[in-house]
């Protein structure tokens, strides 16, 4: 198959569970050959379409499929503005389509063309989250139970918005309804049909209001009845998600020290990776960074000076797995673990393309792991399969995965209101504040 060249590049939008994918399918010039690759960007999916449609393609068809890094270069700098989260996840599609082209013309794994197993399956975290600790408490019982020993824990804020807490929005705000003070707050939606209710008659959506305070205060209560209630045995992790004022992060990482954290996730943003060296000063709290972060010259100083534990990038924000396969190798040399990013907007395919990485990579540390619907299982074939709190690999060639597309386009995209971009939250005063 030395000869074999692309014939055409295909990007297949779906949308089986409420959650819009993005899927970049390389047919090649041999019959029935051709691969699969994540490009999904929830907030933005039109915008990679036209990145590898109006693009990549034309510089994709006729080429080998063998070249995968000569591929990768020439459309990273074909656009001469690099980077960047639409461009790179529209990359991403194709890199790991490439890849999981030459996986099935080897007859292998990609984890055997990466270097074979470091380890037999992944461990994996679930997300636990609440609007109150007593249902967390009770979704975290129930993750013990099916056999996850790692776990994410979030508790809504009483009266706030919260990130990872569904149920608590902190009451409906509009950009011109001017200051709304903690003593004036609505009552948020109790369930999420009284959200979609509300978020359905109003165009704007709902914007929660969110302080920083209430919510470290919150979440410091949360870690110490997870840990009172099921002691140690059970790893639990936090995300911050860079929602609060740096100075209160380093106070906060200095807090959780004592609840022995897995790793607190997005400590600060990106344009704070400053203060990632006082946290490092004045606690041994395991620091997780990464999935807003689509340029070396973000990732690479962290990386160097072992200001973070973990690597929390989403490899479609990089470009794809050859991107990332480098960043394992930089990662190790320095004595950082990998924690790919996998929530639910990452589709089978990109999941699969993370399992790959994790069972090669001898500086795995955790993949995050979101729970198929039945629909989507239906579409992708050959989903990794998770049991007993691990991931596992299916052994079948390249990513091991495939798509039904029929059936994936029987679930297109749905019009969302401002485009589907995601709703932002505003602190008391009306400011808009980060995700």
């Amino acid at each position: 198959m030395k000869d074999i060249k692309i014939r055409d590049v295909k990007v297949i939008l779906t949308e089986p569970d409420n959650i819009r994918l993005v899927i970049v399918k390389i047919e090649t010039s041999e019959p029935e050959l051709y691969g699969l690759g994540c490009a999904t960007f929830h907030q933005r999916p039109l915008a990679v379409a036209s990145a590898v449609n109006d693009y990549l393609k034309p510089l994709l068809i006729n080429k080998s499929p063998h070249n995968i890094e000569d591929i990768w270069q020439y459309n990273y700098q074909s656009s001469y503005w690099k980077n960047g989260s639409v461009l790179n996840n529209a990359i991403s599609g194709v890199d790991q389509a490439l890849w999981d082209i030459k996986g099935k013309i080897a007859g292998l794994p990609l984890y055997d063309l990466f270097g074979g197993k470091t380890r037999e399956a992944a461990a994996v975290y679930a997300h636990a989250s609440g609007k109150d600790i007593k249902e967390v408490e009770e979704h975290f019982s129930r993750l013990m139970e099916e056999g996850y020993h790692h776990i994410r824990v979030q508790v809504g804020t009483p009266g706030f918005a919260g990130y990872g807490a569904e149920g608590n929005f902190g009451g409906e705000r509009h950009p011109q309804d001017g200051p709304k003070w903690i003593t004036q707050r609505n009552s948020a939606p109790q369930n999420k049909q009284d959200y979609n209710k509300r978020t359905s008659k109003n165009p704007k959506g709902i914007e929660g209001i969110f302080e920083p305070k209430p919510y470290v205060r919150s979440a410091l209560k949360l870690l110490d009845h997870i840990r009172s209630k099921f002691g140690f045995e059970i790893e639990i992790l936090h995300d911050v998600h860079q929602r609060i004022p740096p100075i209160l992060g380093v106070w906060m990482a200095k807090e959780v020290e004592k609840y022995q954290l897995f790793f607190l996730e997005d400590l600060f943003a990106p344009e704070d990776n400053d203060y990632f060296r006082m946290v490092r000063q004045q606690c041994s709290t395991p620091i997780a960074m990464g999935e807003l972060y689509n340029n070396p010259s973000e990732y690479i100083p962290m990386i160097k000076d072992r200001l973070i534990d973990f690597i929390r990038i989403h490899i479609s924000d990089i470009g794809g797995l050859t991107p990332a396969k480098k960043l394992a190798g930089l990662c190790e040399a320095f004595g950082v673990r990998t924690a790919w990013h996998g929530p639910g907007d990452t589709s089978p395919v990109g999941h699969a393309a993370n399992l790959m990485l994790d069972i090669s990579s001898w500086n795995f540390g955790i993949q995050e792991y979101s729970i198929f619907g039945e629909r989507t299982k239906e579409v992708f074939p050959g989903c990794p399969e998770v049991k007993d709190g691990f991931m596992w690999p299916n052994d079948k060639p390249g990513l091991g995965i495939e798509i039904n597309e029929e059936l994936a386009l029987k679930f297109p995209h749905k019009k969302r209101e401002m485009g589907g971009g995601m709703l932002i939250d505003r602190r008391a005063d009306g400011s808009v504040n980060r995700p």
